[in-house]
């Protein structure tokens, strides 16, 4: 032993050879917690990165596991007893996966949920089937995340507590806890992860397996109990729980946890973090490398008395995505201004997996290895300790040095299975046992490995994957004006000198060469859908002729062909052509700033999106450059701050004002007293008739902006109703919402003909303003009722103000649907006041600060919306128009048990006001579902089908 002085206290350090090695992850926790320099954790709140995080010794974390694993159910049979971890906080997660360890259940970490809600059932249902209806375990504030859905084993972590006496002071002791005596060979976690299908793999982490992996890195990388470790990865990805969590306490070092959002936002922080916490080893993808590199070359990047001390800093493990040489240099040399010591290589570029525990393969030479290997990505090195690799040919032998083939692993760090899924199992491993990674790869002369593409197809783009049939599908059943069926294809690529891959498109065109509006439009399109689909713009767009795009005999085009034809510059005419064109329609349709408010938002477009100012134009639309959740968020920031405004801009003003002159105007509005007009413009592009839609019931008009992207060959206007904004006065009556929606859809579009179209109550708005249309000799060539019938007085009568209220917090999102109704006979006991705390108690803070929701305007919009049925309460129908279109989908349970009932005992009697029979259509979803993102891709297509056939 030797003597160790730490913060004024001398101990001895122990080695390895001093004392037992831990056989499971309980163990690992009571060896950290044992440490005489009592390190743990450090967690930064979500969104207060600048303020003193929270610490937790890994003694305390022991108490704390020791006590909570005290208040779960007994394990019933000791590794299959299996626990679903649902957080969204560090702090959280960390602590309550240990107390599953302890109690000796097995943790699975869940991911977070998808937006859409569609998609989120079927994920939450899998997880059903495959974990074998676990228990969930979440706080109360996330129960509304599981929409409610039946027959899930939820448990809250408040029920826990509140329920139990046995967290008063109670501590385990290792004779009774289950987590001591774990087997090395016993199944510690379930990690999530997601294959092609979309549906999640549960791979079975063995607790000797994690235990010799982070042995393994620890080797490999040099580290020890001096080092401090940062990270900023969820725990569900087993980049924060085997590279940074347990590998700290491997060693009882700190480790300090940050919220990924607050640094995305602002990549210097990194540093300043590394600085603080004289941090010696973290973790960062590629695409984060390159923001905070860009970050870093910007003048000034911090003040002089914060510049960060990077003197302690020596291992940044990087991988999700293939590093560029020259990103990595670049970097390398602007880290050494912040006193990182001279010759350093902190970058590390790796290769792992879910199944390897994560990095299992790293590089110790980067830069200086790539550089004097001439290479563009970054090599990955060698493996740690207990990983064995090798590259196969397609024959199936071994691979010579420098020969690509087929990436293979083996050793006692790997995977053994997939929970519940042995056909993955078994499809996933060679006859002698080695992990087939479905990546092509070489390993050089001097042993170390370089990735030289994935056997399956797919694009990462900013370390997300996204697969080029996906993509295609989306385009497809767009059914984009322009667009030569079945014969569109996506594939990757990735610019000299990019940092990431990009994806491409190219397509058949069905327009004449000459057509620059067909062009545009056909362009436009396929840029808003894989922008919708995936959050990323294409990085190029071409139209190819017939003869670039033959089928095989299966009526397949070749995807990697085409590819090779694109990098090989098969295509180069045909590209060049096709920008010039939309260059130079572009820069004559250009409008430049009119005031200074648009000049500097347009500095600030050309900021965030790296492009020369005289490219962009005041109606350059966010959604056509391709912009993200994350930029839209950046963006937001830089007004706010760069224009001093006092008033806050809500994300959904982003998000219905995306181009600069409609921003600028908007911002405006924000800090004046504020004009009703019922008109809000979702798309101004297109030459064909305008198509108007109707709010639903809750009176706004977001609902909509899904399926107005789609809709790129005429303007998309939707009407909003009145009293949403302070000193706006709710609607009297029926005749004055009409009165007030014709003369504002006259004022736009002076003459016909007119398309209009309401969902849900807005479909009796929309009938009742073509009957004045109709009165005054406009035509109105089409007509549109989202899943309503005609007599509606029934059902406005069964909805009370807390009815409203439930309907609109699922229509919002802020809950789930079932959720809703289980609850509804316990709001009824409750004061307006009450119903409205307990709703926002159980809504997602994100959700609320995406929606620009507080208190006060989620109780006016309650008000306002329960106006609106009111009015309606003896509505009854009269009078014809000339013609309709019902779209119909599941109804409401409330008022028919399915659709043929629907259809034929209820939206049938729309017959009876309609000179000619109403043409039925029937679309996929439910009633609040049926334009949702899980849908519209199909709704939108039946709708313009219809407007087609009516002659639009």
């Amino acid at each position: 032993m030797k003597l160790v002085e730490e913060n004024g206290s001398t101990f001895r350090e122990s080695s390895q050879h001093d004392k037992a090695k831990p056989e499971n992850l309980y163990q690992l926790l009571k060896q950290a917690a044992s440490d005489p320099a009592d390190r743990g954790i450090l967690y930064y709140p979500p969104g207060k990165v600048d303020e003193v995080a929270g610490r937790t010794s890994y003694r305390e974390l022991l108490r704390i596991a020791q006590q909570q694993a005290a208040l779960l159910p007994p394990v019933q049979d000791a590794g299959t007893s299996i626990i679903l971890l649902h957080f969204d906080n560090h702090r959280d997660g960390i602590e309550w996966f240990w107390s599953a360890v302890t109690a000796g259940y097995t943790p699975v970490i869940s991911t977070p949920f998808t937006n859409d809600l569609e998609q989120r059932r079927k994920h939450i249902l899998h997880l059903q089937m495959l974990l074998k209806s676990p228990m969930i375990l979440t706080t109360e504030r996330l129960v509304p995340e599981f929409l409610g859905m039946r027959y899930l084993h939820i448990e809250t972590v408040e029920t826990l507590r509140d329920g139990s006496p046995k967290v008063n002071g109670f501590v385990h002791h290792d004779s009774t806890t289950a987590g001591f005596s774990a087997h090395s060979e016993a199944t510690a976690v379930l990690m999530l992860t997601s294959g092609s299908s979309g549906n999640a793999k549960a791979v079975c982490l063995r607790h000797g397996q994690l235990l010799r992996s982070i042995e393994g890195k620890s080797k490999h990388h040099g580290t020890g109990r001096s080092d401090a470790f940062l990270n900023w990865i969820g725990l569900d990805h087993v980049a924060n729980l085997t590279e940074t969590h347990l590998h700290a306490m491997l060693h009882s070092a700190d480790q300090v946890h940050i919220q990924a959002a607050d640094l995305l936002l602002d990549p210097r922080k990194f540093l300043t973090l590394i600085s603080k916490h004289r941090i010696t080893h973290s973790f960062a993808p590629n695409f984060f490398l390159a923001s905070l590199r860009a970050a870093l070359e910007k003048p000034e990047p911090f003040g002089p008395s914060s510049e960060p001390d990077l003197s302690r800093f020596r291992i940044l493990i990087s991988g999700g995505e293939a590093n560029v040489v020259e990103t990595a240099n670049a970097l390398t040399v602007l880290l050494r201004e912040y006193k990182l010591p001279a010759g350093t290589e902190v970058i590390r570029p790796g290769f792992g997996m879910t199944e390897t525990c994560a990095g299992s393969i790293y590089s110790k030479k980067c830069p200086s290895y790539d550089i004097a290997h001439n290479l563009e990505f970054n090599s990955l090195g060698t493996c740690i300790p207990g990983l064995n690799m090798r590259i196969t040919t397609e024959e199936g032998v071994a691979a010579r040095p420098n020969e690509a083939g087929s990436l293979e692993l083996f050793g006692d760090v790997l995977f053994r299975e997939y929970y519940n899924n042995p056909k993955a199992t078994e499809e996933t491993f060679t006859s002698d046992g080695w992990f087939i990674t479905g990546d092509r790869a070489l390993i050089d002369k001097n042993g170390y490995l370089c990735l030289t593409g994935r056997a399956k197809e797919s694009i990462i783009v900013n370390g997300v994957k996204y697969f080029p049939h996906e993509l295609e599908s989306a385009l497809e059943n767009a059914s984009i004006e322009g667009l030569t069926p079945s014969y569109t294809v996506v594939f990757p690529h990735r610019p000299q000198g990019s940092q990431t891959e990009v994806l491409c498109v190219v397509y058949l065109p069905n327009y004449e060469p000459n057509d620059t509006i067909a062009r545009i439009g056909a362009n436009d399109a396929i840029s808003r859908v894989c922008v919708m689909q995936s959050g990323v713009k294409p990085y190029r767009i071409i139209p190819l002729e017939a003869h670039l795009l033959v089928k095989s005999s299966l009526g397949k085009l070749s995807r990697n062909k085409i590819r090779a034809a694109f990098e090989g510059g098969t295509y180069s005419t045909y590209q060049k052509t096709n920008d010039e064109i939309l260059t130079e329609y572009r820069l004559a349709q250009r409008e430049a700033p009119s005031n200074s408010v648009e000049a500097r938002i347009l500095t600030f477009y050309a900021e965030l999106f790296d492009l020369p100012e005289e490219e962009i134009g005041v109606n350059t639309s966010l959604f056509e450059m391709g912009v993200s959740s994350i930029e839209i968020i950046k963006l937001k920031t830089k007004i706010q701050v760069e224009l001093e405004l006092e008033v806050e801009i809500p994300v959904i003003t982003m998000m219905t004002n995306p181009t600069i002159r409609g921003l600028a105007a908007a911002l405006k509005r924000l800090q004046e007293p504020k004009k009703y007009s019922p008109v809000v413009t979702l798309q101004a592009n297109g030459t064909k008739t305008p198509l108007w839609l109707v709010h639903p019931g809750v009176g706004e008009v977001l609902v909509f902006l899904n399926l107005a992207k789609y809709i790129v060959d005429r303007p998309v206007y939707a009407l909003r109703a009145r009293g949403f904004d302070e000193g706006e006065t709710y609607f009297n009556d029926i005749p004055e919402v009409v009165a007030t929606y014709h003369n504002a859809i006259k004022e736009v579009q002076p003459s016909g003909p007119y398309a209009i179209a309401g969902y849900s109550y807005g479909s009796m708005l929309a009938f009742e303003v073509t009957k004045v249309l109709e009165s005054e000799n406009d035509k109105v060539q089409f007509l549109g009722a989202f899943n309503l019938p005609p007599h509606i007085k029934f059902r406005m009568r069964q909805l009370d103000w807390v009815e409203v209220i439930l309907n609109l917090s699922y229509f919002l999102d802020l809950i789930g649907e079932d959720y809703a109704h289980e609850i509804s006979p316990e709001m009824h006991k409750l004061s307006h006041d009450e119903v409205l705390d307990f709703i926002i108690s159980k809504a997602l803070p994100a959700r609320m600060t995406e929606m620009a929701l507080d208190k006060q305007i989620l109780c006016n919009w309650a008000d306002l919306a329960y106006r609106m049925q009111a009015i309606a309460q003896d509505y009854d129908p009269s009078g014809t128009v000339a013609s309709m279109d019902v779209f119909y989908a599941i109804p409401l349970a409330a008022v028919a048990r399915d659709k043929q009932q629907w259809r034929e005992e209820h939206l049938s009697k729309w017959s009876d006001f309609v000179a000619t029979p109403p043409k039925f259509h029937e679309v996929e979803g439910a009633h609040y579902t049926m334009i949702s993102p899980t849908h519209v891709f199909t709704f939108q297509k039946t709708l313009r089908a219809a407007l087609h056939a009516r002659g639009l």
